[in-house]
């Protein structure tokens, strides 16, 4: 079965003048960092049914074969499922991950991902899913660059609502190498002159973000929560 694990942490930059400096620390630090992609993204987060029977057999037919077994895995073994629809510059991506740990699936730092391009739209495939009892738990807009060297990711966005945010990521393969890519993250951002969002207070910021996504979703507006 290919399955992988994320390990992310996130750092709430705030400012244009925070994220050109992550930038610039970046290409000091790591002169082989690369840009290696822009663009702009919608991001559908859904509340999981309680039943997910009738959100499985809705599923499978349009996800490819090699894609099934790992989907599996997530859904019946997976803690906290967060499903998510993605349209990344005309291409639509569904996405589920499940928290490792204790971590919440949605922010948390240690998760095992899926995701898979579909050939549908994403006012389809958010039917699909709402036809399969999920239900909307909000709607997300950014704008994002991705950087990159070796095994090392490092997004900067301009979230709607939050602001300029980094998130520092490395995917491994096997659960036994999560806690050092979680280190290993650290002493990236350590080098760089950057702090982890603590999980408690993007859990706060999430929380208002979904309670109050309308105001939000496709805008530049932003809130500050402590």
């Amino acid at each position: 079965m290919n399955k992988s694990y994320e390990v992310e942490i996130k750092s709430l930059l705030g400012s244009k003048d925070r994220a050109d400096a992550l930038k610039q620390n970046l290409a000091k630090a790591y002169p082989d960092m690369k840009l290696v992609g822009t663009g702009k993204q919608l991001n559908h987060y859904f509340n999981v049914p309680v039943d997910i029977s009738l959100l499985v057999k809705n599923v499978l037919p349009i996800i490819s074969v090699d894609k099934k077994e790992s989907l599996d895995h997530i859904l019946n073994q997976g803690k906290k499922i967060s499903l998510r629809t993605r349209d990344a510059d005309g291409k639509v991506i569904l996405v589920l991950k499940a928290s490792v740990g204790d971590d919440s699936s949605s922010n948390g730092v240690k998760r095992v991902e899926f995701e898979t391009v579909v050939s549908m739209t994403l006012n389809q495939l958010d039917q699909l899913l709402l036809d399969s009892g999920a239900t909307y738990q909000a709607k997300w807009s950014r704008e994002r660059e991705e950087y990159s060297a070796n095994d090392i990711h490092v997004c900067i966005d301009r979230n709607a609502g939050y602001g300029y945010l980094a998130e520092f990521e490395k995917v491994v393969q096997n659960e036994i190498d999560v806690d050092r890519a979680h280190t290993d993250i650290l002493a990236v951002m350590k080098k760089l002159g950057f702090e982890e969002l603590p999980q408690d207070r993007l859990e706060r910021m999430f929380a208002h973000y979904n309670a109050h996504w309308a105001d939000y979703y496709g805008t530049e507006k932003t809130f500050t929560i402590a």
